[in-house]
């Protein structure tokens, strides 16, 4: 499932595309046809993120009506420059102008919502790194009275919004934190720090559209060790490097399930 990075990044991506223009809206899968009847040739005015929800705007700046997108663990968008070629029948909906389209497939949520109903999905879910309404006090409140483990607990939504596997794994690594400590044994310092790293790591995410987390003193040429090759396109230090020798101590990096996903820590450098 992407992380909250890339939700961000496609809401810019969107605007840039799409913003200010009358827009040409279709559903050649058919699962959204009506609401993108409703929308065809209305002007895309807006787009917001939060967590990893998107909301596209089309219509009035005041009062926009809400596409809501949750791509969830099979959505995909591909952007494109026009002519856009024939849709396949998997598109749910297309976004097309005169200068580019871009195509959804396969999301978890693609829906016409009010902005009552909108408000609703932000109330439920914590603060957002990215977002500059986000308050880490918020979210420290509920970590601090919780005997979950920091781990579940940063990939809980409603406790703070857009971290997933990676952000998870690899924060606590770069702030030697044992992924099992109980939330409630977290220092403020130590959250205020993790909160901080966070933004900038995903603000980074944002830019270079993929997840790097190693410092500049542990990159491939500074360390002189091969550069990672994986799917998801970044270096890092103990994401998905399951008994491979951690850059920094040598020790395994081990791996066990936790909250239904993968998670990856070193057991040296992590010490309760």
């Amino acid at each position: 499932m992407p992380e909250g990075h890339t939700i961000h990044r496609l809401a810019q991506d969107y605007t840039a595309a799409f913003a200010r223009t009358a827009v040409h809206t279709t559903s050649p899968q058919g699962k959204f046809t009506d609401a993108a009847a409703l929308l065809n040739r209305t002007v895309l005015t807006t787009a917001d993120a939060h967590g990893k929800h998107l909301f596209l705007g089309f219509g009035a700046v005041e009062d926009p009506t809400w596409v809501h997108i949750h791509l969830g663990l099979f959505g995909k968008v591909t952007f494109g420059p026009a002519p856009a070629p024939p849709p396949t029948d998997t598109v749910r909906l297309r976004l097309a102008n005169d200068t580019a389209y871009v195509d959804l497939r396969g999301p978890t949520t693609c829906a016409l919502i009010t902005p009552p109903e909108k408000q609703a999905i932000h109330d439920r879910l914590g603060p957002d790194p990215l977002r500059p309404d986000a308050d880490p006090a918020a979210a420290y409140r509920r970590i601090s009275r919780s005997r979950t483990t920091i781990a579940a607990l940063l990939m809980d939504q409603k406790v703070i919004a857009g971290v997933g596997n990676v952000y998870r794994a690899e924060v606590l690594f770069r702030h030697g934190i044992d992924p099992y400590r109980p939330g409630k044994d977290l220092t403020r310092a130590e959250w205020d720090a993790i909160w901080q790293d966070l933004t900038a790591l995903m603000r980074e995410g944002v830019r270079n559209n993929r997840i790097d987390t190693v410092r500049p003193e542990h990159t491939p040429e500074a360390m002189g060790r091969p550069p990672r090759v994986d799917d998801h396109g970044g270096e890092v230090y103990v994401y998905r490097r399951a008994n491979q020798p951690c850059h920094l101590c040598g020790s395994p990096v081990r791996t066990a399930d936790l909250a239904a996903r993968n998670l990856f820590w070193c057991p040296a450098c992590q010490r309760r």
